[in-house]
This record gives structure tokens, C-alpha cells and sequence, in this order.
């Protein structure tokens, strides 16, 4: 057997999707003053003085039982990917609920999901709002792709009031890629809707017998063109006073709670 097929390979495979990767003085020692946080390792850089929220991050770490690491400057911006803004310090946070979205699709039993997709959402607000949407209310996850979307950074973490940490996220590298993935899913391939302020279709009208997944937009021009083309329809949420459009978060609400109130 290809030791990369093991059970012991693809556990630890698993585990190491699970970590996310957070940097910056505040947001660590934030991250790491919540409970419910885990932490696998904690990345120092060598350089830095042992001031008072250094020690404290010291300190908090190692009561959670996380591995301390030092490192250069160099070294350490390789793990932060922001040699700007990491202040000499990372940490890689275990979240059980973060990984691939193949796993997602492997997972038995997976008769009609409820899932939000984000398609080029930037501003870090929204994506923590969305967040907290989703951990919130009545879908099985977030997609998120790598690239296009804001990053899950200190301004996500906090929009998201700490629900990031408790939230089924579900990365991919591109979207329109993973949309063909679970609308060819051979067991329980999905339907894929759009939001659009113009469309014909209404969200109302989506049966709830199917695993669905709803795509938002970029908050300026909506929906990409290699994503609408996955879409099996585009859906519009009625409007009173002529009101254009929603915020996307906003949209991201009433969709995690459809048919729930």
C-alpha cells in the first residue's frame, strides 16, 4: 500500500489541513486568551524582547500544552506570509471544524446539505459576519476559497465575534473548481445558486430536498463569470422602496436561517 493511502498518513494529513494560522501580537494573545482555542505550535521570532505580552503569549501557550518555536525573521515571515504586519509572531491554531472541502464530500451520510460559498469577498467584516452567519444558523458550512477572498486574519477573527474557531469551513483552492466538484458528486451531486439583485428566480422558491449550495458575491460586482457559470440558476431576494440589494452579510443571514423564522 502507497504510504501516502495509510490511515496514519491521511489522519495526520487531516489534522494538519485543520490548522489555521494566525499572526500579530494582539490577535494571538486574543486568540489564545479564548478557552475554546487549541494551539498546536507557537512561532517566536528570536529577535523579539521578552516584553510583557510576549511573556504573556509565552505563558498562554504553554499552559494549552502548544509546542514554542523560535525562529529568525526571515523564517518566521515564511510562516505568517506577512513579514509586515506578523510583529514576530505566529501561532497555528487547531481547528477541528477547518479543512478540505474533499473531506466534506468523502463524509458519508451527506443527504441534503445546506452549504454558503463566498466568491471573491474582500472586505474582512463581511467574511467575519458570514462566519458568524453560518456558525449561527442552519447550514453545514462555509467554502472558502484560498485565493480572491479576504484572509482569515485578526479583522475576520474578530467580526466573527470568536465563532471562526466553531465554524465548518471548507477550503479550496478555486471555486468554479470545487462547484464542479460537488455538482459531479455521482452519490448526491449538488444544485448551485447564484445571488444576483437581478435575477428573475426568488431564494424562496429553492426546494429544500436537495443539497444546495448558495454562492455571494464580491460586494461590488456580484458573482464571477466562472462562477455563475456553475450556477444552475441565479436567485434574487425580493425588494421593498426600491431598495437595490442587501449587504452580502446580511444576505448571508437570511439564507443561513431560510425557513427557520
Amino acid at each position: 500500500m502507497n504510504t501516502n493511502d495509510s490511515p496514519e498518513y491521511l489522519e495526520r494529513k487531516r489534522f494538519f489541513e485543520s490548522l489555521l494560522t494566525i499572526f500579530g501580537r494582539k490577535p494571538v494573545l486574543e486568540a489564545l486568551q479564548d478557552d475554546s482555542v487549541k494551539i498546536h505550535r507557537l512561532h517566536l521570532a528570536s529577535s523579539n524582547r521578552s516584553d510583557g505580552i510576549i511573556t504573556e503569549i509565552s505563558q498562554l501557550a504553554k499552559a494549552k500544552g502548544a509546542e514554542i518555536l523560535y525562529h529568525d525573521r526571515q523564517e518566521l515571515s515564511r510562516i505568517s506570509k506577512n513579514a509586515k504586519q506578523d510583529q514576530g509572531v505566529a501561532a497555528d491554531l487547531i481547528c477541528s471544524a477547518y479543512g478540505n472541502y474533499q473531506d466534506f464530500l468523502n463524509e458519508p451520510s451527506r443527504d441534503n446539505y445546506q452549504l454558503l460559498a463566498v466568491d471573491s469577498i474582500t472586505n474582512p467584516q463581511n467574511l467575519g459576519m458570514i462566519i458568524r452567519s453560518v456558525c449561527a444558523g442552519f447550514v453545514d458550512g462555509l467554502i472558502l476559497p484560498e485565493k480572491g477572498c479576504a484572509k482569515l486574519d485578526a479583522l475576520v477573527i474578530k467580526a466573527s465575534t470568536g465563532t471562526l474557531f466553531r465554524t465548518r469551513i471548507l477550503r479550496c483552492k478555486q471555486l468554479h473548481k470545487c462547484l464542479d466538484d460537488f455538482r459531479q458528486h455521482e452519490e448526491n451531486p449538488a444544485d448551485v445558486y447564484g445571488l444576483s439583485s437581478h435575477a428573475k428566480n426568488q431564494l424562496k422558491d429553492v426546494p429544500d430536498n436537495r443539497a444546495n449550495i448558495f454562492v455571494l458575491g464580491n460586494e461590488t460586482h456580484g458573482v464571477s463569470e466562472h462562477v455563475a457559470e456553475r450556477c444552475n440558476k441565479m436567485l434574487a431576494i425580493p425588494m421593498n422602496n426600491d431598495v437595490e440589494s442587501l449587504n452580502v452579510a446580511v444576505t448571508a443571514s437570511l439564507i443561513a436561517f431560510r425557513g427557520q423564522i
